[in-house]
């Protein structure tokens, strides 16, 4: 049998990769395999067929090039991990069988992930238009068609020593499938033992700054490519219209956040102002003391409009329409969560200030993660560098948020208003605004993030984290195909 499928791996330790190269070479199907990297044993011997290249990491565009001219036959496997990969039986045919019948440019499946000695389900999710995620999921086994990798290759631009492989998807993803198998098809070793609630955080991690500012250059290539980039000229917005009852809301969706709850609203009725505003608290049926602890403040403050929803399907998207359809709404509805607090007593004024000098629709602060007691927790300060003025409006859609606090502009945030679910909402909502309008920024930390056990996300199931990456790629999806379409119409 000919062999249809050149192999790209990363060297490592010499005994983790043989028993990879064992596991290809067992197939059949595959022909040469070429290792990046350095092995850990230089003077090991390699099998007949593994060729070792001189160039360390297969993440440049470099590499991929390198890729792109090596491969031989009609696919090539790319293999992102050093620890020992396991196929399953005919995983390969499987892949290879699938990527003939749908010609897809891309395949990738389903896995096991070994923890513990375990071999534990890991699924992944189906590839949207809107998967603009740099870390999106694919699992460590890529297949690709090769001569969709040449196209690709072909057309890379720059230079790129982080954003090779994701430079190299999105260009395939122009005209082609990429295609999950929902079939656990090898198993990986775990190499992340972090919580959802710590990972999450990655890519605002000031030490992958230069990072990430490669992988917008090449998203921002992507949406120029397929007409979803927007330039940066934005809809006048009129923050004198419309009479209000006072400035500003701090709007705060609670459930069941006796804990934390006093420490928000005090941080909130401790600000001071050199206007009125008011705190509307929409209480989504606590059941855990909640609805006493904001009674007895309401009462004592009429500065606290406490909201007890009709309704009982509301989201927290649902609870902020709540609040910001209230008509004692102000002229800026503002963000606080149930776990979280200002960082002082100035963040009201602030941000009210920064929306007339900047004459936008939304702001976005900057925060401090920090623990239950307050102790700061890496990464720190979260400032969202990466939404800058000429490129936010775009980068957002790689992104996996837009930062807090968040401000609106009530009268924009009527006519949006917010999806009624409970994760992914403000991105949603986000994305919606920044499509038509400018986002301010405020850079000074305003607001204390806490990260404990009873974060929604704290520590989610790897089906729950589907789900709401799923979702988030749908909003994405949603808000690309309004942002081309506008384009056309334009």
């Amino acid at each position: 049998m000919e062999p249809r499928i050149t192999c790209f791996l990363t060297a490592g330790n010499p005994d983790d990769l043989l028993i990879t190269l064992k596991q290809l070479e067992e197939t059949a199907l595959t022909g040469k395999t070429y290792l990046f990297g350095k092995l850990d044993n230089p003077g090991f011997e390699l099998p007949r067929k593994a060729i070792k290249l001189d160039i360390l990491s297969m993440m440049t565009n470099a590499s991929v090039k390198k890729m792109a001219q090596l491969a031989d036959t009609e696919y090539m496997l790319i293999y992102t991990k050093t620890l020992p990969l396991r196929l399953g039986e005919y995983a390969l045919q499987r892949m290879l069988q699938v990527a003939d019948d749908t010609r897809a440019g891309m395949v990738y499946s389903d896995y096991f992930e070994l923890k513990g000695g375990q071999a534990v389900p890991s699924p992944v999710i189906d590839y949207q238009q809107g998967s603009l995620r740099d870390d999106f999921n694919f699992g460590s086994v890529l297949v690709y068609r090769t001569s969709e990798v040449r196209k690709a290759a072909a057309r890379v631009t720059g230079e790129y020593q982080f954003a090779g492989l994701y430079d190299l998807r999105l260009k395939v993803s122009e005209k082609n499938r990429l295609m999950r198998i929902p079939e656990f098809l090898y198993t990986e070793m775990e190499t992340d033992s972090r919580r959802s609630g710590q990972r999450i955080f990655d890519y605002v991690d000031p030490r992958n700054r230069q990072m990430q500012i490669e992988m917008e250059r090449v998203c921002t290539g992507h949406l120029k490519s397929i007409g979803g980039w927007l330039k940066p000229e934005f809809a006048r917005v009129d923050l004198r219209q419309g009479d209000f009852p006072v400035e500003a809301s701090v709007i705060i969706p609670v459930r069941n956040r006796v804990k934390t709850i006093k420490d928000a609203v005090n941080s909130v009725l401790s600000q001071k102002t050199r206007y009125p505003f008011n705190l509307i608290i929409v209480d989504n049926h606590s059941s855990d003391g909640t609805t006493e602890v904001l009674k007895k403040y309401s009462e004592k403050d009429k500065r606290l409009i406490h909201v007890i929803p009709d309704r009982e399907d509301l989201g927290i998207g649902g609870c902020w329409n709540a609040g910001v359809f209230h008509p004692g709404c102000g002229r800026f509805a503002i963000q606080l969560d149930s776990d979280d607090l200002y960082i002082d007593d100035d963040v009201l004024q602030n941000i009210v200030d920064e929306f007339y000098r900047q004459d936008c629709a939304m702001i976005v602060g900057t925060y401090r993660m920090v623990d239950f007691n307050l102790n700061d927790v890496p990464p720190g300060l979260i400032d969202h560098r990466e939404w800058t003025p000429d490129n936010g409006r775009n980068n957002a859609l790689r992104i996996n948020g837009l930062g807090a606090p968040r401000a609106f502009f009530t009268p924009v945030l009527r006519e949006i208003r917010f999806p009624n679910v409970s994760y992914g909402e403000d991105y949603a909502v986000g994305l919606h605004i920044s499509r038509f309008y400018q986002i301010g920024r405020i850079y000074d930390p305003l607001y204390l993030c806490r990260r404990w056990e009873e974060n929604t996300d704290a520590s989610l199931d790897i089906n729950k984290l589907n789900s709401h990456n799923t979702y988030k790629d749908r909003i994405r999806t949603i808000e690309l195909l309004a942002r081309i379409n506008l384009n056309k119409e334009s």
